[in-house]
């Protein structure tokens, strides 16, 4: 069994974000580090399904199925909702670019 390593939340979206904007696995791994494939398929997994909550959660640690953590407040809680429809609105944006792009070929 190797070791285990752990990723800060900041290294985790923000593969999650190269990934969105196109870049190659491979560039995405080098560029931050990360030792795995399978761990950016498993964030960007994670990200598809809106459970961003589980980058903050420590290596080998899983929170009780279908619950997230627990935020200090309502306002942390819609923070992090906001952010995450803001990263979904961005996609869709780029897509709807592309497709418009296709469109006019």
């Amino acid at each position: 069994m190797g070791t285990r390593i752990s990723y800060p939340v900041e290294v985790k979206e923000e593969a999650v974000r190269l990934r969105l904007a196109g870049v190659p696995v491979a560039e995405v791994m080098d560029r931050l580090g990360i030792k795995n494939k399978t761990q950016l398929k498993t964030w960007m997994k994670w990200y598809r399904n809106g459970e961003i909550h589980r980058f903050q959660q420590p290596v080998g640690k899983q929170y009780t199925f279908g619950k997230g953590p627990e935020y200090v407040d309502e306002v942390e809680n819609l923070k992090v909702e906001n952010r995450y429809l803001k990263q979904h609105i961005e996609v869709l944006k780029k897509y709807k670019e592309l497709e418009r792009k296709w469109y006019q070929e």
